[in-house]
């Protein structure tokens, strides 16, 4: 792959995996700090995918420790690795936090399947599990909008991004960096 095409390859599997389940960057990990300065890292869904923005989208439950680390310091890393293609993407940014009562969050949440919505209808992450009955008939007896005022979504802008691809006797690596507009400001081949 020459240079020029590393940017526009990385942005167009992070965008099919939106709507691929089988790709090996629908699943990332999302890395915040937490109060003690401790790194945290967690699985998230990609949900959406702006590539001229250089933006990710995923959600979350507004009592998470994420979405409080996140609210503290917005600085965060997304790595993704696909194992079909031995490609790592790991990008460094800024996240951006929406909550229920704006029309970003309100139209993901419309967007959501019922199963998905009925995540957001327990207990904060991390709290005990008092109620382990989670049939398809309790389910759908709980309003539908349940989990709604617990609904928020992290925009994750990134300003760089590191393509690392293993390969059989030569593995490359390059660094992109982005301007405010999204624009790639510098791209270079690095050691891997």
């Amino acid at each position: 792959m020459k240079l020029e095409d590393v940017d526009m390859s990385a942005w167009t599997k992070l965008a099919a995996a939106t709507t691929d389940r089988q790709s090996g960057l629908r699943i990332v990990t999302l890395c915040s700090v937490d109060a003690s300065n401790r790194p945290q890292a967690r699985a998230v869904v990609l949900r959406r995918v702006d590539r001229i923005a250089r933006a990710l989208e995923f959600h979350t439950d507004t009592r998470s420790a994420k979405w409080q680390e996140l609210s503290a310091n917005p600085f965060a890393t997304v790595v993704g690795f696909c194992v079909q293609d031995q490609l790592q993407l790991r990008l460094h940014g800024l996240v951006e936090l929406h909550k229920n009562d704006g029309a970003l969050a309100d139209s993901a949440w419309n967007q959501l399947s019922p199963w998905t919505r009925a995540t957001y209808r327990g207990g904060p992450p991390g709290d005990d599990l008092h109620d382990t009955v989670r049939d398809e008939k309790s389910l759908a007896a709980v309003d539908e909008n349940a989990g709604k005022s617990v609904f928020g979504v992290l925009i994750f802008r990134a300003e760089g991004l590191d393509w690392f691809q293993l390969q059989r006797g030569e593995n490359r690596r390059a660094a992109i960096a982005y301007d405010e507009a999204g624009l790639v400001s510098d791209c270079r081949w690095v050691s891997p």
